[in-house]
């Protein structure tokens, strides 16, 4: 039989188990929130590690640009190249100048008539027929005639301020006076003459141009020296 004893003692029993299940919900639910709310700190953790990472990758590029730069920058090979350019120029002036003197089988001389009649001068034309470089030194030695040994004076004021070289194949030049042209001159004909080269006493026989050759005035001839090209005043003689 329930008295009301009994009543009040179960009601405080059914109080108390309700409220120890509503602690025990409450809990289980602070816990889930927890629980939650740890992977997204977990991420806001990730991005934060992961953005200095990106930064390093920056600084990376940067650090490659600025070694491509370096390197495009120090391209000091160009002015290397420019300096060995100058050396090997200067070097082969050097060749050229320490070039050994043409003799007569470096070279072919041929003779043309200048300007119109009267025929008052040939050029002689000296061209390099052998595969390296010469030195053509002084003025060809000229005799026109048998009967006259010497060899036709040069004009000083023809000489070239430096060395002629010829590199292989390359032609340089001489004026040489015949005449002067005059009607009552003791001119002779010449056919062929010798020209001798300085520092080789091996005779060149040379054609005379024309088919009636040159007409030659022993006491008026004159010769030019030897130069890369016909120069307006010191040629003129």
């Amino acid at each position: 039989m329930n008295t009301p004893r009994h009543r009040s003692v179960l009601l405080a029993v059914a109080g108390t188990a309700l409220t120890l299940s509503l602690t025990a919900c409450q809990s289980d639910g602070d816990s889930t929130s927890k629980s939650s709310a740890a992977p997204a700190a977990t991420v806001a953790s990730s991005t934060a590690s992961a953005q200095p990472a990106s930064d390093k990758d920056t600084s990376a590029s940067e650090g490659t640009g600025s070694t491509g730069s370096a390197r495009s920058t120090g391209a000091k090979g160009s002015t290397g190249s420019t300096g060995s350019a100058g050396t090997s120029g200067s070097t082969g002036e050097q060749a050229s100048a320490s070039a050994p003197v043409c003799t007569a089988g470096d070279v072919t001389i041929t003779a043309a008539t200048q300007d119109g009649p009267p025929y008052t001068h040939i050029v002689l034309t000296a061209k390099n027929t052998s595969r390296h470089f010469c030195r053509l030194t002084g003025f060809p030695h000229i005799q026109f005639l048998e009967s006259h040994k010497q060899d036709v004076p040069a004009v000083a004021k023809s000489k070239p301020a430096t060395p002629v070289v010829l590199a292989a194949g390359a032609p340089a030049y001489a004026l040489v006076k015949l005449s002067d042209g005059g009607v009552d001159e003791d001119n002779e004909p010449v056919s062929a003459f010798s020209v001798t080269l300085e520092g080789d006493s091996t005779v060149i026989a040379v054609t005379a141009p024309g088919s009636d050759g040159i007409a030659v005035d022993p006491a008026k001839a004159l010769t030019g020296y030897w130069t890369p090209e016909l120069r307006n005043g010191a040629d003129d003689f």
